[in-house]
C-alpha cells in the first residue's frame, strides 16, 4: 500500500474517510450496571460529544457489549460526524467463562453483527480487531473482517496491539486503517509501529495514553506542568499530540471534570525545551 497521509490543521482522516477531531474519548471506564453509576455514564458521553469529541473507542471485551449499548442509549441518533469504533475477536470460554483471544471467522462475524444490533448502526465506520488470535490464520481473521467489508457492514478496518511484523503482514491482506497499541510519555515500546504507521499515513491510537512511571519522571513531568499552567495529565496529553500528526490519543474517564481537562490538553502549547525534556524521560524512568 502506498503512503497516506491524512492528516489536516484540525484533525485526522482515518482511513481517507471524515475527519476526526485528534483528541478522543475511551468508553472503556464507563460503568454500564443500572443506577446512579450508568446516569453517570450516560452523561459523560454525552458532555463528551458536546464538548466536541468526534471519536469514541469501544470493545465487545468491555462487559461483552454492554458499554456499546451505554454508547447507543446515551448518543443514539448518532450526531453527524461521530465516529464510534469497536473491537472484536476476544471471546468468554466455557465452561471457564474466561476471556480468551478468538478470531474464528465464525465468532468474529457474530461479533460485528451483534455489535451492529447494540450500536444501532448498519456500518460500523471502524472496526478493530482487539488481538491476533496466534491460534487462527491471519488471513482467516482478516479475510472475515474484509468479506464483511465488502458486505458493506465495516467500512474501515483496524488492529491492535500489534507488531511491525504483524503490521506488514496485515497490510498484505487488507487496507489497514489504524493501529490502537499501547503507548504513552513514559512507555515507548511500541516506538517501531508508531514510526510505520506514521510512514504509512496510518491513525496510530494510543490506549492508556495517560501513565506514570518513577519518582523522578512524575516530578519532571510535574515541573513542565507547572511551568505551563497545566497539569501533569495535559502535559502528557499534549506531548502526544506533538509527537506524531499521526496519534490520535483515546483517554478515557468516568468522571466529567476529567473529561473537560483532558480535552483542554489540545490548547495545550509545548515549547521546543520542554519537549526536549519530555522526550528525554525514559531515560529518567
Amino acid at each position: 500500500m502506498g503512503r497516506r497521509q491524512h492528516v489536516t490543521s484540525t484533525g485526522f482522516r482515518i482511513g481517507g474517510g471524515p475527519e476526526v477531531r485528534r483528541l478522543g474519548f475511551g468508553a472503556m471506564h464507563l460503568a454500564t450496571e443500572p443506577g446512579p453509576a450508568r446516569e453517570n455514564s450516560l452523561a459523560v458521553a454525552r458532555r463528551a460529544v458536546e464538548l466536541g469529541v468526534t471519536l469514541i473507542d469501544t470493545a465487545y471485551l468491555y462487559g461483552g457489549g454492554a458499554n456499546e449499548e451505554l454508547l447507543a442509549e446515551a448518543l443514539h441518533p448518532y450526531p453527524e460526524g461521530l465516529l464510534v469504533t469497536t473491537k472484536v475477536g476476544v471471546a468468554k470460554s466455557h465452561p471457564s467463562d474466561e476471556w480468551k483471544l478468538d478470531g474464528r471467522p465464525a465468532v468474529l462475524r457474530d461479533q460485528v453483527e451483534q455489535a451492529l444490533r447494540r450500536l444501532r448502526v448498519e456500518r460500523i465506520e471502524l472496526l478493530q480487531l482487539h488481538r491476533i488470535d496466534p491460534e487462527t490464520p491471519l488471513a482467516d481473521q482478516l479475510g472475515t473482517l474484509r468479506d464483511l467489508q465488502d458486505e458493506g457492514k465495516i467500512g474501515r478496518i483496524g488492529l491492535s496491539e500489534v507488531t511491525v511484523d504483524e503490521l506488514a503482514q496485515a497490510r498484505e491482506i487488507i487496507d489497514v486503517a489504524s493501529v490502537q497499541n499501547r503507548y504513552n510519555l513514559l512507555d515507548r515500546e511500541h516506538e517501531p509501529v508508531l514510526a510505520a504507521c506514521e510512514a504509512a499515513g496510518i491513525a496510530f491510537l494510543p490506549w492508556r495514553p495517560v501513565a506514570w512511571g518513577e519518582s523522578g519522571a512524575r516530578a519532571e513531568v510535574a515541573a513542565v506542568a507547572a511551568e505551563l499552567g497545566a497539569t501533569p495529565t495535559q502535559v502528557a496529553l499534549a506531548w502526544l499530540l506533538d509527537r506524531s500528526p499521526v496519534i490520535l490519543p483515546i483517554p478515557g474517564t468516568s468522571r466529567i471534570d476529567h473529561l473537560e481537562e483532558n480535552l483542554a490538553a489540545e490548547g495545550l502549547h509545548l515549547l521546543r525545551a520542554h519537549r526536549d525534556r519530555l522526550d528525554r524521560l525514559p531515560e529518567l524512568a
